[in-house]
């Protein structure tokens, strides 16, 4: 048997078995859209059943830091394995290597971060997250305070209250989302601003009165968190603009409301630090961490507790006893060595300089490349994050036709150049992360295939009639 009646086999297999993520279920289970089989991957690369080498430039889904094909990391997990696979961490189990773990990320993250609740994934630690603010207020004798503020195109996760909390309708819709308790104020996104007038400073500050009058609005008194990512990922990759994080800060603090950093793709490296929240000086109360915690070789997600909040929940305890929230996989000691190894990676190979200095270069090369593209709006990123988006006037930042999907076109022109970049849900933009290992020399690789890409699908619009440049 060949390989590629084999690799048929498998699909037909898989289309009648696996209900995918972020999938259109009839299309692909009826052989209308296509499959892949990944076999192996080495580096930045991926490999195929039908061995079509692709460069992966979203790092999995961000999350990959330190490439593919780490024996390290599977001997480490390997070892852990044979000597303790799991117990759990309910009423004061524990391992060594989660012992270890979460003494060196607290050390890492500073901000007067307290102690480390373990999950699986981002949306489980964001549902924890929740939690523990309501459990927060209730210990404090305000029960009605309670709603939390998330943003505008903020992507928190895809479970029922981080679901919620994510300001993007394609996650909302059919589901019955968002929960009541859970709101969304402007997003930080200067490029699609209103008033062209506006600095960044000046369009910070919009923000922080926006978010003032929502508080205000809904009364303070019932307003328990905001939560953020130090910059929106899946939202469309946009760095918040000079001085938004001080302006949220200063108005989060008049109203006795705590911050959530959702670090789940900013945290261990990927914007040249060892967290987005220490760049932009937001003083979180609490952190949200995984994909990069393990580069996924392992699930496993965090909870960062500050010592302010860690105070009254260890009051709530004395007043009502054990707290009453658990996962059978929390501490996963798996999980816990494949972390440790990832760190070690990252500090032995100095993969957060390199985030940062390879990742300059990344941001120089994006620039030079497209900001003057006609086809591109907005060249933007930091460290080894970047974003394009694409308008069908560039001076006058206007969409195209959604009707022509321009993000997913250019996606697809992409991976026919051997490069993954992802088409970013609401709106014509392509997102890239690369893995943390990457050199200037597969900067240029990544740059160039991007480029060709974007050009194809510029002149098929161009000459279809879809589109004329301004």
């Amino acid at each position: 048997m060949n390989n590629k009646i084999d690799t048929k086999a498998l699909l037909e297999i898989d289309r009648q078995n696996v209900f995918h993520a972020s999938t259109h279920l009839k299309q692909y289970a009826h052989g209308e859209m296509a499959g892949r089989i990944i076999t192996n991957a080495k580096g930045i690369r991926i490999q195929d059943s039908e061995g079509v080498e692709l460069i992966d430039g979203f790092a999995g889904l961000y999350c990959v830091n330190i490439g593919y094909g780490r024996e390290e990391m599977a001997e480490a997990i390997y070892e852990q394995a044979k000597k303790l696979a799991y117990y759990h961490t309910y009423v004061g189990h524990t391992n060594e290597a989660l012992i270890t773990l979460s003494e060196r990320i607290l050390k890492m993250a500073g901000q007067g971060m307290s102690k480390v609740y373990y999950g699986m994934s981002g949306s489980d630690a964001n549902e924890t997250q929740l939690k523990l603010v309501w459990y927060y207020n209730n210990a404090r004798g305000l029960p009605e305070k309670k709603k939390i503020i998330s943003r505008d195109r903020g992507y928190h996760g895809s479970s029922i209250a981080s679901g919620s909390m994510t300001g993007l309708p394609l996650f909302h819709a059919h589901f019955d989302l968002p929960l009541e308790r859970i709101k969304h104020t402007l997003a930080p996104y200067y490029y699609r601003r209103e008033d062209d007038g506006m600095t960044e400073r000046e369009f910070s500050k919009h923000c922080a009165d926006e978010l003032e009058k929502m508080i205000l609005s809904e009364g303070p008194e019932t307003v328990a968190a905001m939560i953020g990512e130090p910059v929106l990922g899946t939202g469309g990759i946009v760095p918040p603009p000079e001085g938004y994080w001080q302006e949220i800060r200063k108005v989060l603090d008049k109203y006795d409301i705590l911050l959530i950093s959702d670090e789940v793709v900013c945290g261990f490296g990927r914007l040249g630090a060892d967290f987005g929240s220490i760049i932009y000086d937001m003083k979180p109360d609490l952190i949200t961490v995984a994909k990069g915690l393990t580069s996924a070789y392992q699930p496993l997600s965090g909870v960062m507790v500050g010592e302010r909040v860690w105070k009254v929940l260890e009051d709530g305890t004395d007043q009502w006893g054990a707290i009453g929230h658990g996962y059978t996989y929390s501490g996963h000691p798996l999980g816990a060595a494949s972390a440790l190894c990832n760190l070690d990676i990252i500090e032995r190979e100095n993969l957060t300089a390199n985030a940062r200095d390879t990742g300059a270069y990344f941001q120089q090369q994006m620039q030079a490349t497209f900001a003057n593209h006609p086809l591109v709006g907005d060249s933007r990123g930091i460290g080894l994050l970047h974003a394009l988006e694409f308008s069908s006037n560039k001076y006058k930042r206007e969409h195209f036709d959604p009707n022509l999907k321009v993000g997913p076109q250019i996606a697809a022109a992409c991976m026919e150049q051997g490069l993954i970049a992802r088409a970013m849900p609401h709106g014509d933009i392509l997102g890239f992360a690369p893995p943390l290992v990457v050199d200037r020399g597969d900067i240029d690789e990544i740059v160039a295939r991007a480029k060709k890409a974007i050009d194809k699908v510029t002149d098929n619009l161009v000459n279809n009639g879809s589109w004329k440049a301004a």
